[in-house]
Order: C-alpha cells, then sequence, then structure tokens
C-alpha cells in the first residue's frame, strides 16, 4: 500500500465532437459532390466559354473549386486539432 493518500481527480471535461467547424469542414467537403451528382443543373452547352460547352467547363471549374475548398477543410481542421490539442494539454497540467 502507498502511504500518499489518493488525490481525488475532477471531472474530466470533454470537449464536444460536433463543432461549428467540423460543420464548416464536411460542408466544404460534401458541396462538391453535391455540385457533380446534380447533373441536371449542367447538363447543357450554352453558355459556352471560349468556345468549350458549358458540361465541360462547369466540371473542370469544379476540379479548381474542389481543390480550394479542401484545401481550407484541411486548414481549420488541423487549425481546430491543434487548439483541442493545447487545451487539453493545459487542461491536464491544471490537474
Amino acid at each position: 500500500m502507498p502511504d500518499a493518500p489518493e488525490v481525488p481527480v475532477g471531472p474530466e471535461v470533454r470537449q464536444p465532437v460536433v463543432t461549428p467547424v467540423r460543420v464548416v469542414v464536411a460542408l466544404c467537403l460534401v458541396a462538391p459532390f453535391v455540385a457533380m451528382l446534380w447533373v441536371s443543373s449542367y447538363a447543357k452547352a450554352d453558355p459556352a466559354f471560349i468556345g468549350i460547352p458549358f458540361f465541360y467547363w462547369y466540371q473542370m471549374l469544379w476540379v479548381l473549386i474542389s481543390t480550394a475548398l479542401t484545401m481550407i477543410a484541411y486548414t481549420l481542421f488541423q487549425r481546430e486539432q491543434r487548439a483541442r490539442k493545447a487545451a487539453r494539454a493545459e487542461g491536464g497540467a491544471r490537474s
């Protein structure tokens, strides 16, 4: 038996799983799927852009938009993960 009495540990504060940042990340990742699966919105030839039918340039535009949205989602998620890790370390340091 140890000689030192046990120190009561306070209840661990759990951070919420669904946060506004994670909702934004999810929207950034889902938007390209919705845009590409909603075919009736872009299944047409007009307006053409530099001779390229709308159907093709719209899809190519979404390649760029998807890249930007994925980068934004990654950055937001990494920032939130670092903040959660810092908050967890700070909470552990106080105990």
